[in-house]
């Protein structure tokens, strides 16, 4: 017979068991039980955020970095509430993450008692899965489920709720070592022969094109992609949440694509072929004008998730399964056949060199106001490219996906799906805690830092290092930039008026901060910042308001209609269009 314990014991000894290292979480009247617990162990660390929505957030960016679920504790009510956003950002980009919540003892559920919220009902649209606990007999089978279910197939954020009269109660513990559930059974390996279709149609390529997404990160496939990629010496190009699951820096990869993408990436991708979809889910940053995608391919679709596939865009060829295993047989079975890598002098090869020769993230050097793109290449430099790097939504996003070159995977640290301004400070937290020893940096912009900026607070705690790259333009960028292009300069509430003084601020938290206003003070900031290896400091760079990112893909447009920078003195030339 098992040993007896109470609900917020199992809790605790489930967590052990499971191999969880840390939670991110805030205490609450609905969760005490298990806070007490935590405080008599010292196998698992808290860290404790000072908003609920941070929680998720770092847990989420822990589990990017890592690979490993991040897990979250929140009370009931508001607690709960707070977390929503960043639980439906874990679930827009396929996160593994398991949210437990404390809910009101069972006899009072659905009485409107004091902090209750239906937890489930609220969660059910933005969780893959998740569970109500109404007895403690339950409960380690139900924390099995949580993982088994968060970290297989498509991943995703589940959330179990505990009422606190189940934590309270005894029974005996049983922590199962696997489990299986009938009712779920994701599907890994590919089918052989829609491999071998895919190898045929690969094989009769002239315009090829590799695009590939989240998937390939998440499934622990960037190998198997680089090897897949150089025996055929197709072009690659990567979404944003997939950047890194392709070496940056390689020839073969072209940038990245859609809205904010390389003119050579999106033209390559219009005029394509056969497009090998790879971990991607054809969203619509990706595809712009879906009546204009890819309107000559034959399309390969290699997914794990089968709604997926096929849902945005017809397809050719499906394959469901994991990324890696399907790019393992895609491999075998290409190199069987003795495929040769298309040589770099291929008339495709020399038509993506002529659109590259247009360089389309073009940007003036000479200024004399800093350009944020000259903070972005400044910090590839000065960090090697080994940086882990997070950022927050909007303009700053997408300079940092532009320029900063990621060769390895789990390395670029960002909200996609949901597009989650606040994201970035509180994910930097669960990087560093993940990953002491990494430099890890956030980037971000002044609207979308002093969403979370009460993080300082934990960072200050836990002693984390992180280093915040601020390119402060004094607006909200993005939301600039569309009005000046689409809405005749009308900066309706975009204007950010009254900011802080954000070195004064980080300051009075007990971190370091520096402004930065001369284009030549934006390297030696940057080495000085990266030498206090044992503090968290704020960059506050005072940036060019004016600029916008380029190239820019608008609403209606296909790839093929990219709007350049205006200092392309001249298009593209007509035959390459």
């Amino acid at each position: 017979m098992g040993e007896r314990l109470r609900g917020a014991e199992i809790f605790c000894r489930a967590l052990a068991d499971e191999g969880v290292e840390h939670i991110f979480g805030y205490p609450g009247g609905a969760v005490l039980h298990i806070y007490d617990e935590l405080f008599k162990q010292n196998t698992i660390k808290h860290v404790l955020v000072r908003h609920e929505q941070a929680a998720a957030h770092a847990a989420d960016g822990y589990a990017r970095a890592t690979g490993r679920p991040g897990v979250v504790l929140v009370t009931s009510g508001p607690g709960v509430t707070n977390a929503i956003t960043g639980i439906a950002t874990a679930y827009m980009d396929s996160i593994p993450m398991v949210v437990f919540t404390g809910q009101v003892p069972t006899q009072l559920i659905g009485n409107d008692a004091f902090q209750e919220v239906d937890c489930v009902g609220i969660t059910r649209s933005c969780v893959k899965h998740n569970f109500l606990v109404s007895r403690v007999e339950d409960l380690a089978l139900t924390i099995k489920r949580a993982f088994y279910v968060a970290t297989t197939g498509r991943p995703g954020p589940v959330v179990v709720d505990i009422p606190k009269d189940v934590q309270a109660a005894v029974a005996e513990y049983d922590y199962p070592r696997t489990i299986e559930m009938r009712s779920y059974r994701p599907t890994t390996q590919g089918h052989p022969g829609q491999v071998r279709r895919a190898a045929r149609l690969i094989q009769s390529a002239q315009q090829p094109m590799i695009y590939t997404g989240g998937g390939v990160i998440l499934g622990d496939a960037a190998e198997q992609l680089t090897e897949f990629t150089r025996l055929l010496g197709f072009p690659i190009t990567n979404t944003l949440m997939g950047l890194g699951g392709y070496p940056g820096s390689d020839p073969q990869f072209v940038g990245m694509l859609g809205m904010h993408g390389t003119y050579e990436a999106n033209m390559a991708m219009h005029h394509c072929d056969v497009l090998i979809a790879v971990g991607a889910r054809f969203d619509d940053r990706v595809t712009a004008d879906l009546s204009k995608f890819c309107p000559d391919a034959k399309i390969i679709h290699i997914d794990i998730d089968p709604s997926s596939i096929a849902k945005n865009v017809p397809v050719d060829v499906p394959i469901v399964g994991s990324v890696r295993e399907v790019l393992t047989d895609l491999i075998e079975v290409l190199r069987r056949a003795d495929q040769k890598p298309m040589p770099r002098d291929h008339a495709w090869w020399q038509r993506i060199q002529q659109w590259r020769a247009i360089d389309c993230l073009a940007f003036d050097r000479k200024s004399d106001l800093i350009k944020p793109q000259a903070v972005i290449e400044a910090l590839h430099e000065v960090t090697g490219g080994s940086a882990y790097v997070t950022s927050d939504v909007g303009q700053h996003q997408m300079w940092a996906a532009q320029f900063y070159k990621f060769d390895r995977p789990r390395r670029w640290i960002n909200s996609g799906g949901l597009g989650t301004m606040g994201f970035g400070l509180p994910a930097a937290i669960g990087v560093q805690v993940a990953l002491p020893r990494e430099t890890v940096v956030c980037v971000s912009g002044e609207a979308s830092l002093v969403m979370c900026i009460q993080e300082l607070s934990t960072c200050l705690q836990f002693g984390l290092p992180i280093k915040i790259v601020l390119l402060n333009n004094r607006y909200m960028g993005m939301v600039r930039q569309w009005q000046e292009l689409f809405y005749d300069k009308r900066y309706s509430h975009s204007y950010m008026d009254s900011l802080p003084d954000f070195v004064k601020l980080v300051e009075s938290f007990g971190h370091v901060g520096i402004r930065i206003e001369r284009p030549g003070d934006v390297r030696g900031a940057l080495e000085q910042a990266f030498a206090l290896t044992d503090r968290l400091v704020l960059l506050d760079f005072v940036t060019d308001r004016t600029e916008n990112v380029y190239p820019m893909v608008a609403a209606g447009k296909g790839h093929h209609e990219m709007k350049l920078s205006p200092l392309q003195t001249a298009p593209a030339p007509r035959e390459l269009a």
